[in-house]
Formats: C-alpha cells, structure tokens, sequence
C-alpha cells in the first residue's frame, strides 16, 4: 500500500565478499517476467554499507512476457535515499566493487517524481539467468 509513506518493495542480495569483480564487462543482463505491467530498478551497490550509493536503472516490463533486460554500467544514475547525485558529486559506478543486486518497485522515480507506471496492488515479478554481459 502506499498509505503512511509506503509504496515500494524490493528484493536485494546480502553484500557478498569479496565483491564481484565485473571490470572488463559492458553491464548487467536479467530474463524477467512481470504479471503486471509495471516499471522497476535494477540497483547495484559499490560499497560494503547498507545505505550507500544506489546505482539505479529504471526499466518497463510488459505483463506477462518473459523479457530480457540489458543494463549497460554507464546508464546507471547515483541516488541517495530516492534523490539523484548532482553531477559535481557523482563519481563512475566501480565495476570491479559490485557488493549487491537489488530489484524494486516504487510509487516515486526519482528525486520526488512519481513513477508514472506503478500500480498500487499485489504484484508478482520472475526472475530468470542475472548475469554480466560483454560487448
């Protein structure tokens, strides 16, 4: 629900360690399925804390179809707490430091805006292969 500031759902892999090491690779690739159609983000964590920058990638899953997604690692934008770094601060997402992969769902975009393709309701998201792809 998204009464009382609510209106996400994530799940996320507990930092691993050592980090994955993905240098020499072009991005992350992932087979999903929705059964709504509905708009998600593709999170990668470059640092070991739980609150860190969020490396983030919004995509679009039509209902029902089993859909390959690929993410190259330059489009990934930094966000804090649901609000874009500004370009002065933002550094490049480090490749070779992958802590964790997380997928979410939420009622906001970024920086305030609403998603403009979130449902509110029960919802369920498959997972196939999540892997790192080169050129």
């Amino acid at each position: 629900s998204s009464r009382n500031n609510g209106g996400f759902c994530s799940c996320r892999t507990r930092n691993v360690d050592p980090p994955f090491d993905l240098t020499g690779y072009e991005g992350v690739a992932a087979r999903l399925r929705s059964d709504v159609p509905m708009r998600y983000k593709l999170i990668l964590r470059d640092a070991e804390g739980w609150d860190t920058v969020a490396w983030c990638h919004s995509f679009d899953l039509p209902a029902g179809q089993w859909t390959d997604v690929r993410v190259p690692f330059r489009r990934f934008v930094p966000v804090v707490r649901g609000n874009t770094l500004p370009a002065a601060a933002a550094r490049a997402l480090d490749a070779g430091r992958i802590y964790s992969v997380q997928f979410m769902v939420s009622k906001y975009e970024y920086d305030g805006a609403l998603n403009p393709n979130f449902t509110e309701g029960p919802f369920r998201l498959d997972f196939g292969p999540i892997r790192a792809y080169s050129r």
